[in-house]
């Protein structure tokens, strides 16, 4: 993977981007509320550079970003989860996958994607239409991955996932993504939170946190002070006592690279192989999707993968 640009313009302002974008675990209301608070600035805007994205669709990818990064924290080893959209509207549909070690990548089925007419909200029901959300796990310790799916109701990545979460892991959720732009559509704040009920969750105190949460600022705003998330966490569940546990680090990252691309390039029919390395056209270029990186191999590279395939 080549990153297109890293997030910061001073090698001091890009170490404390690194240090501040985290996962952080945390507990509360006496052990039975689970959360996991996300700032995700820096990670959303080297996506969207490596994508080369506009404002709707660093709105729609990002968010699958942070979910997929919230959704990852109770991994472990070499555990990663997917999330997957298929939709009829104008998004067509999406990839986002996290891995246990806060590793996030993933892209758009379509860019740009149509509008009509300039944005007017941030509502993306219209963009998503019909369609599907699915959540793939993919444990090292289990034969098989698992794949729960359910169907978009409200055109929302974060109350879709949920639901996700209540319909197929009978697990009651909430969860809040949000990007603050500032007036020339540049990302000032990117972040994300999920809550769960444990075993034994007061009614109550689920009813409590589900106003409070319909109440919160932009999670995009919320990361932006330099109190989160420690102070933040105290002030906004007064009374509820949480509780950091731990925190790991979470950054925009693919592992495709060069090696991995040639010897694609080597699996090519024999005689497909030996018309590009005749005829090109040159650079052969091959783009991995999942973070937009581009490589390319001039009639010398190709000729060198020919000659090594044909023996």
């Amino acid at each position: 993977m080549k990153k297109k640009k890293i997030y910061g313009e001073t090698l001091k302002e890009q170490l404390k981007a690194s240090t501040r974008d985290r996962i952080h675990h945390f507990i509360m209301a006496r052990d039975s509320i689970r959360g996991v608070a996300l700032h995700a600035t820096r990670m959303v805007n080297e996506m969207r550079w490596n994508h080369e994205l506009g404002v709707l669709e660093t709105l729609v990818l990002g968010h699958a970003y942070m979910a997929a990064a919230l959704m990852s924290a109770q991994l472990k080893g070499n555990d990663r989860i997917r999330i997957e959209v298929e939709c009829s509207g104008p998004i067509k549909g999406l990839s986002a996958e996290a891995n246990a070690f806060g590793e996030v990548r993933g892209y758009l089925d379509r860019v740009p994607i149509p509008i009509a007419k300039p944005l007017e909200s941030f509502d993306l029901s219209p963009f998503f239409g019909a369609g599907f959300i699915s959540v793939t796990k993919y444990l090292q310790d289990a034969k098989h991955p698992f794949t729960g799916k359910v169907m978009m109701e409200y055109g929302s990545l974060a109350k879709d996932l949920a639901l996700y979460y209540l319909k197929s892991e009978q697990v009651p959720t909430s969860i809040s993504l949000g990007i603050l732009f500032d007036k020339e559509g540049q990302v000032q704040g990117a972040g994300g939170l999920l809550l769960q009920a444990l075993p034994g969750a007061d009614d109550d105190v689920l009813s409590h946190l589900e106003a409070l949460v319909r109440g919160l600022p932009s999670m995009g705003q919320s990361v932006k002070r330099e109190d989160f998330p420690g102070a933040w966490l105290d002030a906004t569940f007064q009374g509820l006592e949480p509780r950091l546990l731990d925190q790991r680090g979470v950054e925009f990252m693919c592992h495709c690279g060069e090696q991995q691309i040639r010897a694609m390039l080597s699996m090519l029919e024999l005689n497909e192989l030996a018309d590009m390395a005749a005829n090109g056209p040159f650079p052969v270029e091959i783009r991995c999707h999942k973070c937009n990186t581009c490589y390319a191999f001039d009639q010398a590279a190709v000729q060198a993968i020919y000659a090594q395939r044909a023996g």
